[in-house]
């Protein structure tokens, strides 16, 4: 008799629900760090463009120059924005993602433990059986043999 557990096709799924989160959640997390660091470059460059400026400037610069610098950084500023709400947005859907690896991981788990229990039934009950047939078979013998 071969032991066969009865929700094994909704554990197979849950399983493959499982590995799906977990890749949606990778991709999240993969898209989460590519956006967290261009926006960080982004900050660095503009960082670094305003020091260069404030050198020129004491250095001396022309008005033309100082005003195509304060436009190249508010250009700058506009991506920056642009970016935090990119990696704000990033940030959720990786929280999102997480949240449903975390559910998916809940649902296999509750299918393995009542898989893990109902073997354990099974192996009791075959156990059982067993000892109820070596009874008999030891009743048996033992009345074969002429009994007292």
């Amino acid at each position: 008799m071969k032991y066969e557990f009865k929700f094994q096709k909704i554990l197979n799924l849950k399983e493959r629900e499982k590995d799906e989160a977990l890749g949606l959640y990778q991709d999240s997390v993969e898209k989460f760090e590519a956006a967290a660091e261009k926006l960080f470059d982004l900050l660095k460059k503009k960082e670094d463009l305003e020091l260069y400026q404030s050198q020129k400037i004491s250095s001396g610069l022309s008005i033309r120059e100082i005003r195509h610098y304060q436009q190249f950084i508010l250009n700058m500023e506009k991506t920056i924005d642009h970016f935090q709400k990119v990696v704000m947005n990033a940030r959720n859907k990786m929280n999102w993602c997480e949240e449903k690896l975390k559910e998916s991981n809940i649902e296999m788990k509750k299918y393995e433990n009542l898989k893990e229990k109902s073997h354990k039934n099974y192996l009791h009950m075959i156990n059982e059986t067993e000892n109820i047939q070596l009874d008999e078979i030891s009743a048996l013998q033992y009345f074969h043999r002429g009994g007292n």
